[in-house]
């Protein structure tokens, strides 16, 4: 081994424009002629043999080892005249010593690109050559970016040294116990780097450990640090470069400092660290800094990395990665040209994840699996018993062979590329320059080697569901944004791919509770490119992505919803439409995956509104909890889950609106019957019961009316009797009857709004009771028929007109019914009932105004107006007309109108206008929580428009405003 390099050469690539590459090697010639001491390789060039092949070779096939060459050729000969082991020896020992104390930052630099430039030369002559094998080019390209980091690791340290802020204990060894780790990771890490590629770095620091200036804060300072190193290595000038530098394997990189500290390190992996993370510290090595401490540290993520027990997870896990970067499509055939080496199907990514994933698996129990470098773990993995001595050895050659392509590739112009070429005439060429005839000598080698690969790669994830759908790469690892990820984004149609990206990003580093746990991710990697498949499909993928995403942030987990999208196309398909357009419906799925299950049940398409069969539905969800508080949560689920499906039922097109709102208050209804009842068993416990008492509960405003939508309060009104001769109740602590009542009616309300573990239920208004929001919460039912005589508003009994019971004592019920219909029917004078009603509409407006185009409710000539219309005929005519008693308000307006109280126009123009209006409102609650001008995005306004029949949105907004100006007119001429 001690012969200079220039008598080990027996390989050069073939000729592809030979006259060319002697006319590059006769304008070297002169040069060499003019130092006596290359004479020796002046006239090897000169006669047939390896060394005039050879260079003639480079000057045909690569513009940059030419360019290196020929700016100095006094280096070229230099480096044939050593034996190239030495010649690396003494490169490795100048990069190192390149950032010595006192030396110039500039000439630290300079140092550093020149040694570069010398050893690439000297790495592609000895592998092209045939000096050296695979694994000697891949261990000197590493020992170089070794010393590379260490040497710009001592520039800057002694920078910062220089101006008093980092005082190291040997200032001629800056690195030793600075408490600084510099850890290599991929190939670099595991001392298999390839010609032309980025260095994968990560800088941890020990605060405690670094000898910094009192004062100084430890985090910002090695983050400048890092970010120093990284310039140094990476800045280009005319001496080229040193490395790039890739810092996008720490800890979630979007979002950590540059540098991280030991105990954060620590923190996110023993937390969120995820299996592809697993994977790369296989390979990570300290490098430069503080190495005890780096072995130290690596030492104590043994857990993370290595499992005690199989972990078969991490199979799914990795291959649904994989399935992630595929660049290259189809089962058949592999093309050749634009053929990704690296990533493509059988290419150096499966050699790798078909070891490390069985590294993962099985490494835990056996610490002979632990090796960094590939070529060494495929005999690892044979010997104890994972593989055959086939795949043993067809994997290896495999990978030398698609090595070496990759190594010639990124020869040709210092270009980190792994993809072949798609033009013929270059790809020909490329195929001379790696020794072989032609493009069709190359591609039938590279076939044959990339099939075998396949087969084994298949062997171990045959059994892995293909979620991807062909559509692309997706590439999710890492800081910067993969431009080809990005183009898969653009095709799905995502209008902000790099949003997306760093959306999906943040999910993978646990960013949002939902997706921290180690299953969640795993879950997640399999399903992410059919999730972005599904969103895609909706009207505003990037508005669908950005709900999930605010889902997953105030969900606890998201394990249950994720597996059930994992195995449902159609649920998935779904879930991505109420994320683009009805938000409000996708998040509670997010909280309750559950109710999904009703989705897929046959029953979904046959819409139930019938109040009798909805609260059967509401016991059997329900069932039998065995306290209070399970009921609470049972309750919310069942409502949850009914609300729900009535919501997609509406969204579907299997329930019309009006619909809905009568679904919506028969569960509402049912849950303030059942919700009374255990209130009221609960409250027996402690207080008993208060002998011949009854309770009843009134519902009021849309509840009432039957016209609930998914986002209305719930209007109430409770009323209670008692024998003013017994009036305490029989339990241990006794209560008063009118204490009693007020405290059963608090439970009750609170047993509706309060939120649970399950979620939240309703809200509650009990403004409409005869005390308003001063008195009672509960009310006596003798008093309520004088009040209502004798002290009401008009407004009191416009609220009336929409009141209903909907629980407790069917007795008291029955007599309160007959008392409402009764003070409705009382004579009243036309012209003082529209006045109050034209005063009441105008006092709301001074109050509360109107929010727009897109408030359908408090509109000159929305919903109030109609409804206000609706009830004073109700207060005007009842007493002659009762049958208008009980009707929403179309239903009035059309009775109104064939009776003769209105005129039939008025009575068809306010029944369309009301049906309009009420229907985009329902629409409205069901898509956006709050004011919909605000909340609904661009997707949820033209999902809103075509659920009314118009094009898009203008058109929508035109014509509500035609149907308010129309109802203001009617109001007019009606009322005033």
């Amino acid at each position: 081994m001690s012969a200079p390099l220039l008598d080990r050469i027996r390989a050069a690539p073939l000729l592809s424009d030979a006259e060319r590459a002697r006319d590059r090697l006769a304008d070297l010639l002169p040069a060499l002629d003019a130092e006596p001491e290359h004479a020796g390789l002046a006239a090897s060039l000169r006669s047939d043999g390896p060394v005039r092949a050879l260079t003639l070779g480079l000057a045909d096939h690569s513009p940059f080892l030419w360019g290196l060459i020929a700016r100095e050729p006094g280096r070229f000969a230099r480096l044939l005249a050593q034996p190239p082991e030495a010649a690396h020896a003494d490169l490795v020992a100048a990069q190192w010593g390149a950032g010595a104390a006192g030396t110039p930052r500039d000439a630290v630099g300079r140092a550093l690109r020149r040694n570069r430039a010398a050893h690439a030369l000297l790495v592609a002559l000895a592998d092209i050559g045939g000096v050296w094998s695979v694994e000697a080019v891949t261990a000197a390209l590493s020992d170089f970016a070794d010393a590379s980091v260490r040497g710009a690791l001592d520039a800057v340290l002694h920078e910062a040294a220089g101006t008093g802020r980092f005082r190291p204990r040997d200032p001629e060894a800056p690195q030793a116990e600075s408490g600084i780790i510099v850890l290599g990771m991929g190939k670099h890490g595991a001392g298999e780097l390839n010609y032309s590629s980025d260095i994968d770095l990560i800088v941890f620091f020990d605060p405690a450990a670094a000898p910094l200036r009192e004062g100084i804060e430890a985090t910002p300072f090695f983050s400048r640090l890092a970010q120093g190193l990284a310039k140094l290595l990476q800045e280009r000038t005319a001496d080229g470069y040193v490395h790039r530098v890739d810092y996008r394997l720490r800890p979630d990189p979007g979002a950590t400092p540059t540098a991280l500290s030991l105990d954060s390190a620590f923190t996110y992996y023993e937390t969120v660290g995820q299996n592809w993370e697993r994977a790369a510290f296989i390979k990570a090595r300290p490098v430069a800094g503080d190495i005890p401490l780096g072995e130290r540290f690596l030492a104590e993520l043994r857990p993370f990395v290595w499992r005690k027990y199989f972990d078969f997870a991490a199979i799914a896990d990795v291959h649904a990665m994989k399935r992630q970067i595929h660049a290259v499509r189809g089962h058949g055939a592999i093309a050749v040209a634009g053929h990704d080496i690296k990533l493509g199907r059988g290419g150096i990514r499966e050699v790798e994840f078909f070891v490390q994933t069985q590294q993962l698996v099985f490494g835990g129990r056996r610490p002979s699996l632990r090796g960094q470098r590939t070529l060494d773990m495929l005999p690892a993995l044979h010997t104890e018993g994972w593989i055959t001595p086939q795949a043993r050895d067809e994997l290896a050659e495999a990978y030398r062979f698609l090595r070496t392509i990759e190594h010639r590739l990124q020869m040709v112009a210092d270009e980190q590329t792994q993809r072949l070429p798609e033009d013929p005439e270059r790809l020909a060429r490329f195929a001379r320059f790696c020794g072989y005839r032609d493009a069709e000598a190359l591609g039938a080698a590279l076939v044959a080697q990339a099939k075998r690969v396949q087969g084994h790669y298949a062997l171990l994830f045959e059994a892995g569901p293909d979620l991807s759908a062909e559509m692309g790469d997706l590439v999710f690892t890492g800081a910067e944004d993969d431009p080809a990820t990005l183009a898969t984004l653009r095709g799905l149609g995502f209008r902000n791919p790099e949003q997306a990206t760093e959306t999906v990003r943040g999910w993978h580093h646990g960013r949002r509770p939902a997706v921290t746990s180690p299953r969640a991710r795993e879950v997640l990697t399999e399903l992410v490119p059919a999730l972005l498949q599904a969103l895609g499909g909706t009207a505003d993928p990037d508005g669908a992505l950005a709900a999930l995403d605010h889902a997953f942030g105030r969900m606890p987990a998201a394990v249950e919803l994720l597996t059930i999208l994992r195995s449902h196309e159609r649920l998935r398909l779904l879930f991505a439409d109420l994320l683009g357009t009805a938000p409000r419906l996708a998040e509670t799925v997010a909280y309750s995956p559950h109710v999904l299950d009703a989705v897929i049940d046959p029953a979904f398409v046959e819409p139930v509104t019938d109040e009798p069969a909805l609260a059967a539905q509401m016991r059997r969800l329900i069932g039998a909890p065995p306290a209070f508080e399970d009921f609470l949560d049972r309750l919310r689920d069942a409502a949850r889950q009914m609300r729900f499906v009535t919501g997609a039922r509406l969204l579907s097109g299997i329930l019309p609106p009006a619909g809905a709102g009568r679904a919506y208050a028969a569960i509402a209804e049912r849950a303030v019957a059942e919700a009374l009842a255990a209130v009221q068993d609960a409250f027996a416990i402690e207080h008993g019961r208060v002998r011949g008492a009854r309770v009843a509960v009134l519902g009021l405003g849309r509840l009432g009316s039957r016209q609930l939508t998914a986002e209305s309060d719930l209007d109430l009104v409770v009323l209670y009797d008692f024998d003013p001769q017994d009036r305490e109740s029989d339990g241990r602590r006794p209560l008063d009857a009118a204490v009693y009542h007020n405290r059963l009616a608090q439970r009750l309300v609170a047993a509706l709004t309060v939120p649970t573990r399950r979620g939240h239920l309703y809200e509650v208004d009990l403004r409409l009771r005869p005390s308003g929001g001063q008195g009672p919460v509960a009310g006596q039912w003798p008093r309520f028929v004088p009040y209502q005589r004798e002290e009401a508003g008009l407004w009191e009994h416009m609220a009336l007109t929409r009141a209903r019971v909907l629980a407790g004592d069917p007795g008291l019920g029955a007599e309160i019914a007959a008392a409402v219909a009764e003070i409705l029917q009382s004579p009243r004078d036309p012209a003082a009932v529209s006045r109050e009603v034209r005063e009441m509409r105008a006092l709301i407006t001074r109050e509360k105004g109107d929010g727009g185009a897109h408030d359908l409710k408090l509109a000159p000539g929305g919903l109030l107006d109609l409804d206000f219309l609706a009830q004073g005929l109700v207060l005007t005519h009842a007493a002659a007309h009762p049958g208008l008693i009980g009707r929403d308000a179309p239903a009035v307006f059309a009775e109104a109108g064939a009776l003769g109280l209105i005129p039939e126009g008025a009575a068809e123009a306010l029944t369309t206008a009301y049906r309009l209006l009420d229907d985009v409102h329902h629409w409205q609650r069901l898509m956006v929580e709050g004011p919909f001008e605000k909340g609904a995005a661009p997707a949820t306004r033209a999902r809103l428009a075509a659920a009314a029949g118009l094009p898009d949105e203008a058109a929508l907004l035109a014509r509500l405003a035609e149907a308010r100006a129309e109802v203001r007119g009617w109001w007019e001429r009606l009322i005033g």
